[in-house]
């Protein structure tokens, strides 16, 4: 890119009056060339903030800043941003290259500038066979793809994405994602995704912020985030988890001990503010976790019976019945040394103190 970085700060960010599924209170600092998520599910407030910054929405409080300065008063068409609506938001009259040099015709370049870039942005975007094409004629990938295309073409100081994966196929989506992430290392636009798919939020993002009925329920690096949820909210939204409600027995200089329902006992690493006699939910990550014999167990782990066991290429997902509500969930993968698991056979779900979580309970979990 040959426009300078810049750094978005939104200050206590509040729209439709802090009511859902608008936003309330939201402080964020998006750093220069950052590749920056905001996940949640529907109606928590994502689109909000991309509409808050392009200008199509205005705040009911707070700031937007770009690069220092408040732009809440600049036109939407003087903010020098891209933005790659959820369905493309394509004119379908237009062929593809018009789509793309729409932009730089605006901006004033010569018909010769105006040619070279627009093969150049559809060669990064592998369209320049379709170049002639109009939306009708194609397919859903080449649509999003001509979407990005069409923002990036100008150079804008910011690039906003709302979803723009949605609704692809899996094997597609994917290999869409990787491309996203190229597109990113090579032009390093700052960036502001939203999404409600925890893969393509943790696979794309430098950092992410959850958001719960609008407010920011945690933000930071993936890895962290993922590993280190503090609520169910945020362990959600993240991906696959078991939820266990545990009772703590014991407080530890590094963690606590905790009891589940059916009177098994696991240690957690690294926990705050709890103490003897309070209850939580043990968050577990299938993928975290692994199976032995009953009676080959050793170190913290939960006996049950394997309950289901389902194939799916890559990986073998079983579930194992602990004598809880719900059976826990195990994902090992399909090359696993290990042996495979019949149904009804006895097993010990096997965790580690450190990659099990412990969060608060809430009013929904029925406790």
């Amino acid at each position: 890119m040959s426009r300078p970085l810049v750094d978005i700060r939104l200050e206590e960010l509040a729209t439709r009056g802090g009511r859902p599924p608008g936003l309330v209170g939201i402080s964020v600092h998006v750093r220069y060339g950052e590749f920056f998520t905001f996940l949640g599910p529907p109606h928590s407030g994502k689109t909000d903030v991309l509409r808050a910054v392009a200008g199509f929405m205005a705040p009911s409080g707070g700031r937007v800043l770009i690069d220092g300065q408040d732009i809440v008063a600049v036109s939407p068409g003087a903010r020098s941003i891209g933005y790659v609506f959820q369905e493309g938001a394509l004119w379908q009259h237009m062929s593809v290259r018009e789509h793309v040099a729409f932009g730089l015709e605006q901006q004033g370049m010569s018909v010769a500038d105006v040619r070279r870039r627009v093969e150049t942005v559809l060669g990064r975007l592998v369209l320049t066979d379709v170049g002639d094409r109009r939306p009708p004629d194609l397919t859903l990938e080449q649509r999003r793809r001509l979407a990005m295309a069409r923002a990036l073409a100008p150079e804008p100081r910011v690039l906003l994405l709302d979803e723009p994966l949605a609704h692809l196929d899996p094997l597609t989506r994917k290999s869409l994602r990787l491309e996203l992430a190229k597109l990113h290392r090579d032009l390093a636009v700052t960036t502001i995704h939203v999404t409600r798919d925890a893969a393509d939020a943790l696979a794309l993002s430098d950092r992410l912020a959850v958001l719960d009925e609008g407010r920011g329920a945690q933000l930071g690096e993936p890895a962290d985030v993922y590993q280190h949820p503090r609520t169910r909210v945020v362990a959600e939204a993240l991906g696959p988890a078991n939820f266990l409600p545990v009772r703590v027995v014991e407080v530890r200089d590094l963690g606590v001990v905790v009891e589940t329902e059916g009177g098994h006992r696991v240690p957690v690493a690294g926990i705050g503010e709890y103490r003897e006699g309070g209850r939580g939910l043990l968050v577990l990550r299938p993928e975290l976790l692994s199976l032995s014999d009953a009676a080959m167990g050793r170190g913290p782990g939960l006996p049950g019976t394997v309950s289901l066991r389902v194939f799916e290429g890559a990986r073998h997902l079983y579930e194992v019945d602990i004598g809880a509500p719900t059976p826990v969930r195990v994902e090992l993968p399909a090359q696993h040394e290990g042996r495979l698991f019949r149904l009804g056979e006895r097993v010990r779900v096997e965790l580690s103190s450190d990659t099990a979580v412990l969060v608060p309970q809430t009013a929904s979990d029925g406790r």
